[in-house]
Parts: structure tokens; sequence; C-alpha cells
């Protein structure tokens, strides 16, 4: 297969950590062609749309301070000309990640397959794309009103408040109706206002792990990736301290996979990552999903090679 994967700047992504790269790693070894497109070089030009690509040979890191990657020139090719485009950019998810959607849609339109489909990653809010399931979801308010705000911190007393369009656990508060700062925190996180954010009961669950489930293909990986804060923080994203601990899906797990995972690939979501809370689904993660790296390290289980496999059924190849 000839596969281009859109990603965040190569000498920027972290290859211990990066699902991004154990898949091209896969690919490659099933001898595969990679190449890596950054969102600035998708344009629309003699009524095609076209990516300004890297071809990539991955070099094995057997010497310390060597590069992980060979890049060739960049050629202008068109996207239909890869058997898939994998859309891994980073959020944020502002308009210009907006507008490389509505070109990769027109893309489709002329034959290129893409994945995550990218109708299906603007459809998907990675925040309020849980009120599809509202069996799963905590106590949640979704509003820029100040107001309502503290309504639902006084029926519920300790809540988490966090932006729609953030990543990694950035934006996120958690107040307490006796904190003496919670009408500058909702100023700051509504911007007096003027954005929308997503108000959740505080889950105390959370200490035993925010978990990352991760669905190919609509079926799950058979182990989640607890996220454990760190002391004294509420958020167990891994960029925030939180450590992350594999675990075998519990049997509320597969029952949330198996409501939500065929769903998500009718609208074209091949890769996703839900975050669990205890029981309550509180994310679902279309943009650029990761965990590969440390459920292999903990367990074995190789999420990037059933990652390729689903690439290769729905491909036919």
């Amino acid at each position: 297969m000839k596969l281009a994967f859109i990603l965040d700047q190569l000498e920027t992504i972290k290859i211990h950590k990066d699902s991004s790269y154990v898949m091209m790693r896969e690919a490659a070894a099933r001898n595969h062609d990679i190449y890596a497109i950054y969102q600035d070089d998708l344009i629309w030009r003699d009524n095609a749309v076209i990516g300004f690509a890297h071809r990539l040979t991955l070099i094995e890191q057997t010497e310390a301070g060597k590069g992980w990657y060979q890049a060739g020139e960049k050629t202008p090719m068109s996207l239909q000309s890869f058997d898939a485009v994998l859309m891994r950019k980073d959020p944020p998810f502002n308009m210009e990640y907006i507008y490389s959607t509505y070109l990769l849609e027109l893309a489709e339109k002329q034959g290129a397959t893409v994945i995550n489909r990218p109708r299906g990653i603007r459809d998907f809010n990675e925040k309020l794309a849980i009120a599809r399931f509202p069996q799963f979801m905590p106590p949640t308010l979704v509003t820029r009103q100040e107001s309502l705000i503290l309504e639902f911190l006084q029926q519920y007393r300790d809540i988490i408040l966090k932006p729609l369009d953030g990543m990694g656990g950035a934006g996120i508060f958690r107040i307490h109706d006796a904190d003496h700062n919670v009408n500058v925190i909702i100023e700051t996180v509504t911007h007096y206002g003027m954005r929308t954010v997503m108000v959740q009961r505080f889950i105390p669950e959370i200490a035993q792990g925010d978990k990352r489930l991760m669905l190919i293909g609509g079926q799950p990986v058979p182990y989640v990736l607890a996220r454990i804060p760190k002391p004294g923080e509420t958020r167990g994203n891994l960029n925030t301290g939180g450590t992350g601990i594999a675990q075998p899906l519990s049997e509320h797990d597969k029952e949330i996979a198996k409501t939500v995972g065929p769903e998500l690939v009718k609208q074209g979501l091949l890769l996703v990552g839900l975050d669990v809370i205890g029981d309550y689904l509180t994310e679902i993660n279309v943009t650029s999903p990761t965990g590969m790296q440390e459920i292999y390290n903990q367990t074995g289980f190789d999420a990037a090679s059933m990652m390729i496999d689903a690439i290769s059924e729905k491909l036919g190849k």
C-alpha cells in the first residue's frame, strides 16, 4: 500500500510514545510506502486537492542521537494517488483544522480514501460527541452562561469545566462550591461569556484512572490505558504527569465499546479513543488518538498492527 500521514512537523514527534510513529513503523515493516504531509501543504490547485509529500524511510534507532527518518524531496501529489491518507494532525481543532477537513472531503469526492473520514472528524466534536450516547454520560451542562454554570455548581458542588476545542487536559479546571475563585475561573474558561464550555460533575473514580479505550474498525483493543493522576492533580493526561497503566477491559467498558463502535464505523471513523472514568464516557477522541505504545510495552498487544490490518481490510488489500 501507499500511505500518506498528515502530521505535525516530523522533528517534533516523540517516537518513544507516538502512535502515528508505530503505525508508520508497522506499515514500513510490511513494505508499504509511507509519506508525510504537513497541514499547510494541503492545497487546491488545477481542480484537484494536492499534498506536498515527503517520502519517508525509517531508520533503526541504534545510535544515540541518530534521527529516526530520512525524508525525500517535497513532491506535489494528488491525494487519490495514495491508497489511504491518514489524518493524524494534533489539535487544536481550530478553523485551520476545519479548512483541512474541507479540502480532504473534496479529495474524497475525487476518489481519495481518508482515515478518519473528514466529515466524521467535524461532526464528532471530541467533547460534545458523548451526547449521542446519553446512557453513558455523567451529569453534563454545555453553555457559556455564568448563571447556569453557578446553578450546576450549586447542585453538584464539585465540577469540572473544560473548553470544547482542547486536548491533553489543556484549559481544564475543577471547582468546588466553597472555592473563592469560582467567578474568575468561569470568566477565564468562558472568555467572559464568549466561549461555550462543557461542565460535568466531578467523577471521584478519576483516582483509579482516566481510561483510554481504543476502537479500531469498531472493535476494542483488549486493553485500556488507565491514566492515573499524579498526587494533587485532577487530570490523568500523560502530558500533565499522569501514569499510564494498561488494564484488561471491564465488562462495562465492553458494553460501551459494543454500543458506540458500530455508530463510529458508520461515520467513517476507523481509529477512535474513548475516554472512560469509572462507568462514564467523558470524551470521544477522533483526531489523533494515542496510547498504542504504552499498551504494547506493558501487554505485548500490538494495536498498530491491528490498525494496519484494518486499513488493509478496508481497502481489500
